[in-house]
């Protein structure tokens, strides 16, 4: 397809530490990409989030796991911006992310943020979030029989949750300004977790594929308490 005429299909946007991406990322990457019909999903992974405590890994390595994580898996991608703009561009704000990919796909192209249940509920603390549903479409991913998000956050995500809320169909029909929940297979596995084990000399086997477990091993990453 020429560069000229970008594929229009629903383009879904996963941001994350990765440290390290984890079976639970794909998973929940995997069945966004089913249940709601998605053409692709980006795969992006924080340079210096804004939020959250620094990560152990440095984002050079977690950038790489998730590249070889998603090497051979057709309709998955990777964007490197923020890892690649992190020392120079200070914390990593979504909007700032949502804005350049919103110029480079164009204005009709339907972008879908996918957010964890949890990310969801502290919407209200990120840079300029009311200015999200600008940019793209917001898709919460809940544990099966909890779908409703109403109460997760604040008054005022409340709000916009009830004038904004619809399905997957509507994903399509317009680039951005819905809040879809669907339903996820609920796995108990974290990042911390992981961490924790490998620090312990433990195994993580079938809890990271196994491209990012070699890469750890490779690197010895985690492999103190400390990290690397």
């Amino acid at each position: 397809m020429p560069m000229s005429e970008p594929a229009m299909g629903v383009l879904g946007l996963f941001g994350g530490t990765f440290d390290p991406l984890h079976v639970a990322h794909l998973r929940l990457a995997v069945e966004a990409r089913e249940a709601l019909g998605l053409a692709e999903v980006c795969f992006i992974p924080a340079g210096s989030p804004a939020l959250r405590d620094a990560p152990l890994c440095a984002a050079v390595h977690r950038l790489a796991m998730v590249e070889r994580a998603l090497a051979d898996m057709p309709g998955f991608s990777v964007d490197a911006s923020e890892v690649q703009n992190a020392a120079k561009a200070g914390p990593s704000y979504t909007i700032d992310t949502l804005e350049r990919l919103r110029n480079l796909h164009g204005l009709r192209r339907p972008l879908a943020l996918l957010l964890g249940a949890d990310a969801f509920a502290r919407l209200e603390a990120w840079h300029r979030w009311r200015d999200l549903f600008d940019l793209a479409h917001i898709v919460v991913a809940t544990r099966p029989g909890h779908d409703s998000i109403v109460g997760a956050g604040g008054a005022a995500l409340d709000t916009e949750f009830s004038a904004r809320r619809g399905d997957a169909a509507d994903l399509a029909a317009a680039p951005a300004g819905r809040i879809v929940p669907f339903a996820i297979t609920a796995l108990e596995i974290s990042a911390s977790a992981i961490r924790q084990r490998l620090a312990m000399g433990l195994s993580a086997r079938y809890l990271v594929p196994d491209a990012v477990l070699d890469y750890i091993d490779s690197h010895q990453i985690y492999r103190t308490p400390h990290g690397h």
